[in-house]
């Protein structure tokens, strides 16, 4: 393996080419290789940007056929028959089957884009400042979105200060037994609580980097109660949690909820692609021509990959497949959970964004360092880094999720009780031909 040249060139900033020293050359499926032919099993997903695999052919067909027709590629926010295509499969498969009605913003290529234009409208929509965010988010590496993240050291990123963001605690924090709905509802309805009212309330449904935490329905209900209740925007960030992550599209399906702004990313485009939209209650899009703007909100074969990807969930096999796929998976870390108990506090996440709460970052240092020895790619989130992150592909077969579960369970049970033997691959992974 020869990585010379990142070590030599690329900015001391680089992170998963530490955590993962290979030079990787091919990728299908839940699968990627190594330029000396190695599988790796990958639960790592482009930090869930890759949900639908690597190089789908439903998705990946129709951008070849796009990409040598001489078509569009960038366009602005000008009208293309790729974009015209996307919105109508878009608002077809996805949005008129849950009965949701949004206008569509393309802002940019990235999530922070996304949620960057998300605030600045509830802010221009209300007339107030102020945001409320939550703890242990994570929104995006722009100022704004920095502003509205948990982490301190995230925070502290830009060398600015971050004004206007009032932080209260996400569903159980610090314990369950505190009623953080409640207290939101209050403050904001108690003129002596020095608490001003918010233009927004932003959240994940499930707190990707911040360990996995998982709202309930009956806490993301209350929100949007209090929501409506003191006329504050609710945004959802669905940017890691959406796209079919949780077993449902949009990963706030579950409690029934329609958040006034939804902010997607990622596996938006189906294919890696950069990529991302904010959709907007009607009323709401207050916009003025050119208001917002970004040179890369045009990208043409993203509308083709997207478009693609979502007349994939018109397919009913497609979906009872992801769910099916979602039920294994959590099957399988109970299973893990009650297997190692000196390793793994608690299963968090739901369907297929899932965690392990591990007893300390040391256990989840080893597990991976193991995990990758043995052609598995994985990675860690929480504050204190002690969450292993659990991202395969949605559509992963039941060989690959097996494959990846045996090399995690080996993983564990080599922290467990020292045992050092490695496992081998199946013939059909051995090499990239």
């Amino acid at each position: 393996m020869n990585s010379d040249v990142f070590a030599a060139h690329e900015s001391n900033v680089r992170r998963y080419g530490r955590s993962f020293p290979a030079v990787f050359t091919r990728a299908l499926g839940a699968t990627i290789w190594d330029e000396a032919g190695n599988p790796y099993i990958d639960f790592l997903v482009g930090s869930g940007a890759l949900n639908y695999g690597h190089n789908n052919p439903n998705i990946i067909a129709p951008a070849i056929e796009y990409l040598v027709g001489e078509n569009i590629l960038l366009s602005l926010d000008m009208y293309t028959a790729a974009k015209r295509d996307f919105i109508e499969a878009f608002v077809d498969s996805i949005l008129k089957p849950r009965g949701l009605s949004y206008k569509i913003q393309f802002p940019g290529p990235t999530g922070t884009n996304a949620n960057e234009a998300a605030l600045a409208l509830a802010r221009k929509y209300t007339g107030r400042p102020s945001v409320m965010a939550f703890s242990n988010a994570f929104h995006g590496m722009s100022l704004g979105s920095l502003a509205v993240s948990g982490s301190a050291s995230t925070r502290d990123l830009g060398g600015v200060a971050r004004h206007d963001v009032i932080r209260v605690p996400y569903d159980g924090y610090p314990n369950q037994d505190f009623d953080s709905a409640g207290y939101i509802d209050f403050v904001l309805g108690d003129p002596g609580s020095g608490i001003e009212k918010p233009a927004a309330i932003i959240l994940e449904t499930i707190q990707a980097e911040g360990g996995m935490n998982a709202a309930s329905a009956a806490w993301l209900t209350e929100i949007q109660r209090i929501c409506r209740k003191h006329g504050v925007v609710l945004i959802v960030d669905d940017i890691q949690a959406g796209s079919g992550r949780t077993g449902d599209f949009f990963s706030f399906e579950f409690a029934k909820i329609e958040p006034d702004i939804v902010c997607l990313s990622k596996s938006l485009s189906g294919s890696g692609s950069p990529f991302s939209i904010v959709l907007i209650r009607p009323e709401i899009d207050i916009w003025k021509p050119g208001e917002h703007s970004g040179t890369f909100r045009g990208n043409n074969l993203a509308f083709v990959t997207a478009g693609a990807m979502c007349k994939m969930w018109s397919d009913g096999q497609f979906t009872k497949g992801v769910e099916r796929t979602a039920a294994k998976l959590q099957r399988q870390l109970d299973s893990l959970v009650a297997k190692f108990p000196k390793c793994i506090e608690q299963k968090r996440g739901r369907g297929l964004m899932a965690g392990l709460k591990c007893r300390s970052q040391a256990v989840v240092g080893r597990v991976h360092d193991v995990a990758f020895e043995n052609g598995l790619l994985i990675e860690s989130s929480g504050p204190n880094r002690d969450v292993i992150k659990v991202l395969p592909p949605i559509t992963i077969t039941d060989d690959e999720l097996d494959h990846g579960i045996a090399i995690l369970d080996h993983a564990l049970k080599e922290q467990a009780n020292g045992d050092q033997s490695s496992i081998p691959s199946p013939s059909h992974l051995a090499c990239c031909d």
